[in-house]
């Protein structure tokens, strides 16, 4: 069954299960909210995390796809079809900007440090968005909304991530890509091709993980993840996963998830890969985001199938499941 099949499959019965008790958010104040995109409804759905109800209905151009957070405050929603992007900001829940000059892009990658700027002293986040019709990464000032950097990179690049030091961006060249780009962030506001290496099968998702010793590389086109040195060539491990297309996010306590949205299945990893427990999620649940500190919550699970959001502990096993819309690509986290 392939991903329009899926979509086309009927909705499951919303599931409303006793959430953990929301954290202090590290300290950062505010309610921690789940941001998931309402990809044939034109909105991003807002979701608390404590009673698991969709609490605001963002509207957004046509086609929210891809999600991503920056420092819990910002969000950077991908509009593949207009090559747009949508800035939101998390305290009023509101689109502030919007950003055209993309072809199609996808995804996108935070660097971790804020870069001062003349409106923005205390500084702005830099957001790498891959715009696969152009074979660029495109550096945006996300407190400006303004695109900064174009570098041309050999291939559609989609799937990217960033090091935690800062200084290296990865992005796999197609959804099943033959190739990783690695590109330099010496300037972080011009990123540089370095290299490019070839993966033991064809690629789909790049994730370096929080210690900033790995990236994991999922396949597009079989069951397996491998793991590199982050500065390697040739992966030190080559683990067994789900169904292709697998999605990675790291959590707290040395946990990765993966999702297999064409199995229905989350899985939890040691950082050495070893698998540690499995949970059925809804079909289609490919993309996994977790909250990391900010919440009890160990995972958030957007199905682009079912259009619903599973939330998982730290356990791994599902607390809540909500009905967010027909199909429900990604999600992030803030503080609202």
């Amino acid at each position: 069954m392939n991903r329009r099949e899926l979509l086309a499959a009927a909705a499951a019965a919303p599931l409303a299960l006793a959430l953990p008790p929301r954290s202090d958010a590290s300290g950062l104040g505010g309610t921690p909210t789940v941001l998931v995109t309402a990809d044939l409804e034109s909105h991003v759905a807002a979701v608390d995390v404590t009673s698991g109800r969709v609490v605001r209905r963002i509207p957004t151009l046509p086609g929210p796809r891809s999600i991503e957070a920056a420092f819990w405050t910002w969000a950077v929603v991908a509009h593949t079809a207009s090559g747009r992007l949508s800035i939101l900001h998390g305290s009023t829940l509101r689109v502030q900007r919007v950003l055209g000059g993309f072809r199609a892009p996808r995804y996108t990658a935070v660097h971790p440090s804020r870069w001062p700027s003349d409106t923005d002293p205390s500084g702005t986040p830099l957001a790498y968005v891959t715009d696969s019709a152009r074979r660029e990464i495109v550096t945006v000032d996300i407190g400006r909304g303004r695109i900064l950097w174009r570098t041309p990179v050999p291939g559609p690049a989609r799937h990217v991530t960033v090091s935690a030091s800062g200084d290296m961006l990865c992005t796999a060249l197609g959804s099943t890509a033959e190739r990783i780009a690695v590109l330099d962030l010496e300037d972080p506001r011009r990123p540089r091709l370095a290299r490019t290496f070839a993966t033991p099968f064809l690629a789909h998702d790049v994730v370096c993980d929080p210690s900033g010793k790995h990236l994991w590389v999922t396949s597009g086109d079989t069951a397996r993840i491998a793991i590199y040195e982050l500065d390697g060539r040739r992966p030190v491990e080559v683990v067994a996963a789900g169904s292709a297309p697998q999605h990675v996010a790291f959590g707290d306590h040395g946990v990765t998830y993966v999702a297999s949205g064409d199995d229905g299945t989350l899985r939890r990893h040691s950082r050495t890969g070893t698998v540690l427990d499995e949970t059925s999620v809804p079909l289609g649940s490919y993309n996994v985001t977790s909250p990391g500190t900010a919440t009890r919550l160990g995972a958030v699970v957007p199905s682009l199938a079912r259009g619903t959001l599973a939330m998982l502990g730290r356990d791994g096993r599902v607390r809540a499941q909500t009905k967010v819309a027909r199909a429900a690509h990604d999600a992030c986290l803030v503080i609202t």
